[in-house]
């Protein structure tokens, strides 16, 4: 297929369905050339002749094509430290709260979805070793999960640039990173290790759910691309994955109360967030 042609409207139309089905992301007409372009480097990569041709391998392969696709229409734009406020209200605010029904040892859960390439999860476990004095009386367990195959590899491997790195220190980087040139550097090997990573669809509760029950979920920038209906299902899948009286944090444009009424809003110096509460309501 020359790289020169469009998809027609309904071509759009039926890859934005099954998009949609399989992801719960949104692609209207305003997202055409940014589909376009991605549809048309997969349908070269395949060897498709066409949409059509390449509509139809995609239907009756097994799932690595489907991950092909989804990994090309996912966005990965992030960095360490990324809405540090809601950083610093997890060391001042949310875990005071649920540490007080835990005893000296027991686990604590905290859960990045998506993670994309890693940044998050890592940030969230530099940031308890630098500013939370209770960091080593608890087991912390750190998930990054992604729908996005490609940036969970990436994340695991903990390789990082300038522009990732660019609001740390220069002694926290030479303290969590060695350099492997001048514009790469790696995450130490025990914080590699101290994360988990698997991949994740927020609207599948037969993914969600095995994750098991956290204390605090970061989930942000992500339900933006989804509408109401996918919102919905996200929020409850997110909502059974935390612990009663567990927070999640979304990013600084999103609002839960907007889509669920499952959670309550917590008002904090630093930030707002939301709480399963501790008691089922009826």
């Amino acid at each position: 297929m020359d790289d020169t042609q469009q998809i027609t409207e309904d071509e759009f139309k039926r890859l934005a369905d099954f998009l949609y089905r399989r992801t719960g992301m949104v692609f209207t007409e305003t997202k055409r050339y940014y589909v376009e372009r991605r549809i048309i480097e997969r349908i070269v990569a395949t060897s498709s002749r066409s949409f059509a041709g390449y509509f139809a391998y995609l239907r009756s392969e097994t799932r690595n094509e489907v991950e092909h696709l989804i990994n090309a229409f996912t966005v990965n734009e992030t960095y360490f430290y990324r809405e540090d406020h809601q950083l610093a209200c997890l060391s001042s605010d949310l875990l005071k709260e649920r540490v007080t029904a835990k005893r000296p040892g027991d686990t604590i859960r905290i859960w990045s979805v998506p993670c994309s390439t890693g940044e998050e999860p890592y940030s969230i476990a530099i940031w308890l070793l630098e500013n939370w004095k209770d960091v080593d009386a608890y087991d912390i367990e750190i998930v990054g999960s992604d729908i996005d195959t490609r940036v969970l590899e990436a994340a695991a491997e903990g390789i990082f640039g300038k522009r990732a790195l660019m609001r740390l220190s220069p002694e926290l980087i030479e303290r969590y990173f060695h350099g492997l040139d001048d514009e790469r550097w790696q995450i130490l090997e025990d914080l590699r290790q101290s994360v988990r990573f698997s991949r994740v669809n927020l609207i599948e509760t037969k993914e969600t759910r095995p994750q098991g029950r956290f204390d605090v979920i970061f989930c942000r920038n992500v339900l933006i691309y989804f509408d109401d209906e996918s919102r919905r299902i996200a929020a409850e899948n997110l909502y059974d994955n935390l612990l009663p009286g567990g927070f999640i944090c979304l990013g600084h444009t999103e609002s839960m109360s907007r889509i669920s009424p499952l959670f309550e809003v917590c008002r904090y110096s630093g930030a707002i967030v939301y709480r399963r509460p501790q008691e089922l309501r009826a």
